[in-house]
């Protein structure tokens, strides 16, 4: 771990606040929240802007998790595959679909819906150029998707490949709860 984590114990009033907000929502005070306990300021707002996009909206939960999934898993960050991998298959998410999340075998899966096949090119092509997305993939979405579950696509990929990055920056483990499990994505370091 490169930063220390804020324990309850030694958090200030504000930074136990969106603690409590955090736990009660995720069943567990999570070592990514943690870090912000240093920021208590950041970590509401971070803890707000997780628990925004962790539930159905324009798009449904299920379809963000993917997302996140291939945007996380392609960042090779570790702590949010195993923890989302675990999270995807609570929503129902089978392992074979979770599986075919890796490297191009979402192209010809078919556990994807050609929608959701054009949101994994998305999440690459953000992930690599942000800002060459193709004509093909525009139309591809628009056939599939309406613009506010474009928006919401696009802010949901974002903001994970960010907090991944931010996750590995920081040496952000795993929590012991989540040790042992092996992800069906595999991780590379």
């Amino acid at each position: 771990m490169a930063v220390s984590y804020v324990e309850r114990e030694q958090a200030n009033a504000a930074t136990n606040a969106f603690y409590d907000k955090a736990e009660a929502r995720f069943e567990m005070l999570l070592n990514i929240f943690k870090v912000f306990g240093h920021t208590p300021e950041l970590g509401t707002v971070f803890t707000d802007l997780i628990m925004a996009i962790l539930k159905d909206g324009e798009i449904d939960w299920v379809t963000k998790e993917l997302l996140i999934l291939k945007a996380t898993h392609r960042n090779e960050c570790q702590y949010c595959v195993v923890q989302h991998e675990t999270l995807s298959k609570r929503l129902g998410i089978s392992e074979e679909k979770i599986a075919d999340i890796g490297g191009d075998r979402y192209k010809t899966s078919p556990h994807f819906s050609e929608g959701e096949k054009a949101l994994m090119d998305l999440t690459v092509q953000i992930g690599i150029d942000a800002n060459n997305l193709s004509e093909d993939l525009w139309k591809r979405l628009h056939a599939n998707f309406t613009e506010p579950q474009i928006v919401e696509a696009v802010f949901t990929i974002t903001i994970y490949i960010a907090v991944s990055k931010f996750g590995d920056a920081l040496g952000v483990e795993l929590e012991p709860v989540f040790s042992g499990l092996h992800p069906i994505l595999e991780v590379k370091h």
